[in-house]
């Protein structure tokens, strides 16, 4: 259900969820203060209530109202990339809802680059918390067609166009003391991150338990399983692999679709074929995803990005997409 700027800033202030787009995906958004309207969050999306959300605010001036500390490397950090597509996790204030933070002593904040958005902020004089806008774990987004095959068309969306970044922000969390860690990688890299912090960023063991007793705060995308189609999916570190796999398929009279990341050979089945440049691939990839799962083929064929640091985060997302939970 599609509806207008003004409508949504009415919905949202009245308590109800509106998705809306941003320059990553679009959001489930609510009332970032209200509990009643953020538990409608998780519960349209079938969200665990530990995960936290991400607020959207309208400008750095607003961090002030969520966070005990704004250390000089997070305001280095807000200064260079906001608007845009870094959220930063900081030590929340005690009026800050436990429901936005899914119990956590952390706040994500984030100003969205979006025309749209930044003016649903101002004229509803909200800020919002916007996870992605379709059910948990399941493919993000990137336009309002994909919201409401996701979540229905009586979901209200405001339309703001196909997004332009393409995949969820980047999340680097910042301590007092001005130590930072990349939580999720995005289109706005570890390397660009640590020129602007002055600093490396702070290095743990990836285990969760450890991460959780050096006190590392859970954020959203960390999920294995996450950003997946419906239709089954195997990921290819290699193309001779992938059209080995379809041929395996084909002769077993089962019907595949294949994404695929530059040139070179293609399996005998549908194809959609990207570029090699990660930020055009990640505009496009859940766009192609979404379009893939739609034929309802019996496997989908994904060959993998090269695992270098320009390609951190299409890469994170097809892991995650592709994670098979029975392994």
């Amino acid at each position: 259900m599609r509806i207008s700027l003004e409508e949504a800033a009415i919905r949202l202030q009245n308590g109800e969820v509106v998705a809306i787009p941003t320059e990553t995906v679009y959001g489930l958004a609510a009332d970032a203060t209200n509990d009643i309207a953020l538990q409608k969050i998780f519960t349209t999306k079938q969200r665990p209530a530990d995960h936290p959300l991400i607020v959207h605010i309208a400008d750095i001036s607003q961090v002030a109202e969520w966070v005990t500390d704004f250390p000089e490397v997070a305001v280095k950090l807000a200064k260079t990339f906001w608007p845009g597509a870094l959220t930063l996790i900081l030590p929340a204030k005690n009026h800050v809802s436990r429901v936005v933070r899914g119990g956590e002593p952390t706040i994500a904040l984030r100003v969205p680059n979006h025309p749209v958005a930044l003016e649903l902020l101002k004229l509803s004089k909200l800020s919002v918390a916007a996870p992605s806008a379709n059910l948990f774990t399941q493919l993000s987004p990137t336009t309002a067609t994909h919201v409401e095959a996701g979540l229905g068309e009586s979901i209200p969306v405001l339309d703001g166009g196909a997004c332009q970044v393409g995949i969820e922000s980047t999340i680097v969390s910042v301590a007092v003391d001005g130590q930072w860690q990349l939580l999720r990688p995005g289109m706005i890299s570890e390397v660009e991150v640590a020129k602007v912090a002055g600093r490396p960023q702070k290095k743990v063991a990836e285990s969760s338990k450890v991460a959780a007793a050096v006190g590392t705060p859970k954020a959203p995308g960390q999920h294995a399983l996450h950003y997946s189609p419906r239709t089954p999916l195997l990921l290819f570190k290699d193309r001779a692999a992938l059209l080995d796999t379809s041929e395996q398929l084909i002769k077993a009279g089962k019907a595949c679709a294949a994404l695929l990341i530059g040139d070179g050979d293609k399996p005998r089945c549908y194809v959609m074929q990207l570029t090699k440049q990660p930020a055009e691939v990640a505009e496009q990839l859940y766009g192609a995803l979404h379009q893939l799962d739609a034929l309802k083929v019996d496997r989908l064929l994904v060959e993998l990005p090269p695992n270098t640091p320009d390609w951190a985060a299409v890469l994170d997302r097809l892991s995650r997409a592709g994670f098979n939970k029975d392994t």
